[in-house]
């Protein structure tokens, strides 16, 4: 789903909305539903300018067997007063009542390159101070990274070679806080959603290891008909989630 403006080429500005859950097994099947629905359960939603709801790899990670239980919601809305309210809104209740592990966060867009179904992202234009609801909660000074891509079919088995390795050196990476692999479709159409202690710790996996092998792989050998990366600072979080050292994600809110 994506309600965007009618120019295809469009860049969208707003604030980011990322939802993770790992549903109560009595609840699995309700969330097969939602992924087979996909974004047009999202339709409707004020202030919404691209949505996704995406399935996971097996234990929420990066691997081809798909996760039965672990599903996410990428969405951009386009100010801080529609994110907040969808976040505490029905939509995302219904999420949070049926999870075993929850997490939500509200992110601004710092830099964005690429694009995502035609449309690149672009920084929010925030206002100062920020919105009442946002500015007088806590706010992490942590960083977030949402990297995804549309593979070549004919790429696609050279592509998920060099997953395992990449999301090993992603979890055990210093500073890494929290780590999902998401898709959209087996295969083709995948996103990796990470938080992080700082700029540091962000560019030191990003650009060494087993990460940088195979995006200049994927670059050279033109595996992808269409990328994005996006850097974003967290404005506010909630729930708990495990982090990639088994260790858990503490909240700001519970």
């Amino acid at each position: 789903m994506n309600p965007a403006p009618a120019d295809a080429n469009s860049g969208l500005s707003g604030v980011v909305v990322v939802v993770l859950v790992n549903y109560l097994d009595a609840h699995r099947r309700w969330g097969w539903l939602r992924l087979m629905q996909g974004g047009s359960g999202l339709k409707g939603t004020p202030g919404l300018l691209f949505g996704k709801v995406m399935g996971s790899g097996n234990q929420g990670g990066f691997r081809l067997r798909p996760s039965s239980s672990h599903q996410g919601i990428v969405a951009l809305f386009d100010q801080a007063e529609n994110a907040l309210a969808f976040l505490n809104g029905p939509i995302v209740a219904a999420f949070r009542d049926r999870a075993q592990q929850f997490w939500s966060g509200l992110l601004s867009v710092e830099s964005a390159r690429g694009s995502w179904d035609g449309h690149a992202w672009l920084r929010s234009a925030l206002p100062s101070p920020l919105p009442e609801l946002v500015q007088a909660e806590p706010q992490p000074q942590w960083l977030a990274a949402l990297t995804r891509a549309s593979i070549r079919p004919a790429k696609a088995m050279s592509f998920w070679k060099q997953a395992p390795a990449a999301e090993a050196d992603l979890r055990r990476s210093p500073g890494c806080l929290l780590a999902m692999g998401l898709g959209e479709a087996p295969l083709l159409r995948q996103c990796t959603f990470s938080v992080w202690q700082d700029t540091a710790s962000m560019l030191g996996y990003s650009m060494n290891g087993a990460h940088k092998r195979a995006i200049e792989q994927a670059y050279a050998k033109d595996y992808f008909s269409e990328s994005m990366f996006v850097r974003m600072r967290m404005l506010q979080h909630r729930g708990h989630w495990p982090g990639p050292q088994a260790t858990e994600l503490d909240p700001v809110h519970g």
